[in-house]
């Protein structure tokens, strides 16, 4: 893939260890940006790394999102090593299947920790640098459940809304300052995301029919989902949908808002 504005500028990635991180990773390793990977999994970035392939700059580091300090600091620590941040991929998720009344807030607070703090911490620790320079680009991954409630889906619903909210508040804030935000909705993306989430303790037939519904919808190659979003971003756009359902379900959330749930039986 060839995208002329990625050409030697920083890219920043969370949970860029596997799935759509690693897919956006090499992706833009080919359109010659220099990066700057970050993931829990040190053994996972290296293998990120190697796939981007020789004669790239990229610089990895271990990072756990949901730690604000330790955020403030990685975004401190990017700009030591580069002197610049031109995109923002906040990408790191983890998903906790479980109805709203079988999740413990416990449960409720790790998965907000990761989807929607880690989200807020990565804006607000590179957005500083981004207004200085006056460019820049916050990519922040929501869902297709963040654009509509799904049963079973409630943590994960709040933290994929939290995030479209954030970024749509963001399109209007960042106006004439040089430095945009961007929404990106996967569908149906076949990464580890199910196999690595967690199953609230609590959990009954509910929760185990969503977990085999997941299995069937879970088919678009990242690979995919990455080159759409540096298409979307290339051509400007603020809303990225991308993914097998992904359309499908941002117009039934925008034509039939109140009475989508009747269809749910039929998105599988």
């Amino acid at each position: 893939m060839s995208a002329p504005i990625f050409l030697g500028k920083v890219a920043v990635v969370t949970g860029a260890g596997s799935g759509i991180g690693r897919a956006l990773a090499v992706e833009l390793a080919s359109c010659g940006a220099r990066l700057a990977l970050s993931d829990i999994d040190e053994t996972a970035l290296s293998a990120t790394v190697a796939q981007c392939g020789g004669g790239i700059e990229a610089r990895t580091y271990k990072l756990n999102v949901a730690d604000r300090e330790a955020v403030l600091a990685h975004a401190a620590e990017v700009e030591r090593d580069f002197g610049a941040v031109h995109f923002v991929f906040n990408n790191a998720g983890a998903t906790l299947v479980g109805t709203f009344e079988h999740s413990s807030l416990e449960e409720i607070e790790w998965q907000l920790g990761i989807n929607l703090w880690g989200v807020i911490h990565g804006s607000k620790a590179f957005l500083p640098l981004m207004l200085d320079q006056r460019e820049g680009c916050i990519v922040n991954i929501s869902s297709i459940f963040g654009l509509l409630g799904y049963p079973t889906q409630s943590a994960y619903n709040i933290s994929k809304f939290g995030v479209r909210g954030l970024t749509e508040c963001l399109w209007s804030e960042l106006k004439d300052t040089g430095v945009r935000a961007v929404c990106v909705h996967p569908g149906g993306i076949r990464t580890n995301i199910e196999r690595a989430g967690r199953r609230v303790k609590l959990a009954n037939h509910q929760e185990a029919e969503f977990a085999a519904k997941a299995a069937k919808m879970l088919v678009t190659p990242p690979e995919e989902c990455a080159k759409d979003i540096l298409r979307g971003i290339e051509a400007g756009r603020k809303r990225i949908l991308t993914g097998y359902r992904s359309r499908t379900i941002h117009w039934i959330s925008r034509l039939l808002p109140n009475s989508y749930p009747a269809l749910f039986k039929y998105l599988n």
